[in-house]
């Protein structure tokens, strides 16, 4: 049986996903709206953690959000389940690897993951990643949505669904709240 992908960000009632929790996390386009996600985060990853983390998963990443995650989750070790997940990182830049479990994705990175999620193994899961979402949305890769939209509104920004998205109606499989004001929405096709 072949494995699913699902994608689990973070955005704006506005649909902007670009750094969420710090600043400096991607100030690309000029984007000085960092970290809007930090005054509603009360809640927000231990439901995280119990409807999207709890099975067994492993990790698409692009090579910026691995650049993130890596030195944070790493040291962690076997406290963070993240560490315990093979990594698949789409890159054309990075020659090493650092964070345990990781294996660099080249070439024609479409073709990489139809290939992995015809292999067996866990759910692939994408966190941040949005050019590597983009890629996987213009391909019809993802098999899930799970987004936790947040009550802010910052204007521009890299965008989830941004120009280009094809037209398609989504299933609402589960949704939910936190006590800031935060949604989740698991969507399939």
């Amino acid at each position: 049986m072949a494995r699913e992908l699902a994608i689990l960000t973070f955005q704006t009632l506005d649909g902007v996903m670009q750094a969420p929790k710090m600043p400096e996390e991607d100030t690309s386009g000029g984007f000085t709206q960092g970290g809007w996600a930090d005054p509603h985060w009360d809640g927000v990853m231990a439901q995280v953690g119990r409807e999207a983390m709890a099975a067994p998963y492993d990790l698409l990443l692009g090579r910026k959000t691995y650049q993130l995650f890596a030195p944070h989750f790493a040291p962690a070790g076997d406290a963070n389940p993240m560490n315990a997940a093979r990594k698949y990182v789409a890159t054309s830049t990075l020659d090493q690897l650092e964070w345990n479990n990781s294996v660099a994705l080249t070439g024609d990175i479409a073709d990489e993951i139809a290939s992995l999620k015809n292999q067996e193994g866990p759910l692939l899961q994408v966190h941040g990643s949005w050019q590597l979402i983009q890629a996987l949305l213009t391909n019809d890769l993802i098999d899930e949505f799970r987004i936790w939209t947040f009550p802010v509104l910052v204007g521009a920004g890299k965008r989830l669904f941004s120009e280009g998205t094809v037209p398609r109606g989504l299933t609402l499989i589960k949704a939910g709240t936190t006590a800031t004001g935060v949604t989740m929405g698991l969507y399939r096709w």
